[in-house]
């Protein structure tokens, strides 16, 4: 068996001890040693505002794209003064000596089998969301953190926001009144990139590249930066970037799992150009409100373009918008007069996110962490129901409790999907 069949066959790791391998200096000067798996723009992007906080090293990189591998070492050669070890196994990269913490910003089919990994080793996870693909994913990675008990930070930055962290406040003191009903949309016009079927860079190695998930023919509109709107490797635009809306409309209003969703929509304006919906209603039963999510990837989105990427919570005092930086309240009445806000995040929600975790890992203290796996599995698979629901066309009920779907055996059967050969499923059976 070679080194890359070796890899694929013990994703989980048989002999793996869930502690920590290396103790750690208590020194306040103490650089925490990370490593990045997943070097394209967005690892970076988390990388570059992890030095920006300070207190750590990125002394390994691993990436299956050597191009990658090689421009992403010399950026942070640049950055820090120190060159890390370069890998194209994960696997490799973990076993590396003195390494204590990990950033994963890999496409989402690969999330789970690398963080069962790290917290097989005792390492702490900064992990960008969605933090699986799939629910059953998302269980056994909850599963394997909790019986290491690592640090574990999910890359849901917008819990830093001030704007939102405001709206919430707003909200507990009951000056929106009652809130009776939630709308979240971020429209776009995308543009997916060439469909053309072709052979992929001399750089890329496109098996591992898709790694558990179906080995699809390559092109261009579904592979480095392109994925997210590929239903195998990214799962359409509320997966990825409207998960952000629902995980802090869940923060903001303290809720968990909705219990029953009715998703609708369809692929019309990119048909043959993305395998996800271009337009999108996805209704959530919320405890507390109704949520309605909204998208389309076309046009000209909102009639009032300024409301193209937000939330309106709906209370019976007043009617809240928020977004990353703006707060308008809007007061019932026809002579009321809207109030708006400008409230933007001093230091920026990406930098304080990674400082959080830095702090929380250096200090092993997981009070630190502003969004824990359990959060990041709640509002992962709140989107991930959403998705189901609309590619069965079916109402969705989901059972907390037993972790499952209620009578309805077709979306109950998408709660898990089927890996490719040679790699295993963390939830077998």
């Amino acid at each position: 068996m070679d080194r890359r069949d070796f890899i694929k066959k013990s994703a989980l790791g048989t002999a793996a001890i869930a502690s920590p391998f290396y103790i750690r200096s208590s020194d306040k000067n103490h650089k925490l040693k990370v490593g990045l798996i997943g070097a394209g723009w967005y690892g970076m992007v988390i990388s570059k505002a992890a030095l920006r906080v300070g207190g750590l090293e990125i002394v390994a990189v691993c990436d299956v794209d050597s191009k990658h591998l090689q421009e992403s070492a010399e950026e942070l050669e640049s950055l820090q003064g120190k060159r890390p070890k370069t890998f194209k196994y994960y696997q490799d990269m973990i076993d590396m000596k003195g390494l204590e913490a990990v950033f994963i910003a890999t496409p989402p089919q690969w999330h789970a089998l690398q963080f069962i990994a790290a917290c097989e080793k005792g390492l702490d996870i900064f992990c960008e969301k969605p933090l699986s693909y799939e629910p059953m994913e998302g269980l056994a990675m909850v599963k394997a953190a909790e019986k290491a008990g690592n640090i574990v930070q999910v890359g849901f930055q917008r819990r830093q926001s001030k704007a939102f962290q405001h709206a919430g406040q707003f909200i507990r003191d009951g000056k929106a009144g009652n809130i009776h009903q939630i709308v979240a949309q971020i429209h776009y016009r995308a543009n997916p990139g060439d469909t053309t079927i072709q052979d992929p860079p001399a750089s890329l190695d496109w098996d591992e590249w898709c790694g558990p998930a179906p080995k699809l023919d390559y092109r261009p509109s579904i592979a480095h930066r392109n994925w997210r709107l590929e239903r195998e490797y990214g799962n359409g635009h509320l997966a990825d970037w409207g998960i952000h809306h629902i995980d802090i409309i869940r923060k903001i209003m303290d809720e968990g799992i909705p219990s029953e969703y009715r998703s609708t929509g369809g692929t019309y304006a990119l048909k043959g150009q993305i395998t996800t919906p271009d337009t999108l209603t996805a209704n959530m039963a919320f405890d507390k409100a109704p949520l309605v999510w909204q998208h389309r990837m076309w046009g000209t989105g909102d009639l009032n373009p300024e409301f193209n990427n937000g939330i309106f919570f709906h209370g019976n005092k007043a009617t809240i918008f928020v977004s990353d930086s703006r707060f308008v309240v809007m007061p019932p009445g026809r002579d009321a007069e809207r109030t708006d806000l400008n409230i933007p995040t001093e230091g920026g929600m990406q930098d304080l996110h990674m400082a959080e975790f830095i702090e929380a890992s250096k200090q092993k203290d997981p009070k630190k962490i502003s969004c824990t796996v359990q959060d990041g599995f709640a509002s992962s698979t709140t989107v991930q129901l959403a998705m189901i629901s609309y590619y069965t066309n079916s109402l969705v009920k989901w059972d907390n409790q037993n972790r499952t779907i209620i009578d309805n055996p077709g979306a109950e059967a998408m709660l898990k999907r089927k890996y490719r050969e040679s790699w295993q499923h963390p939830m077998q059976g």
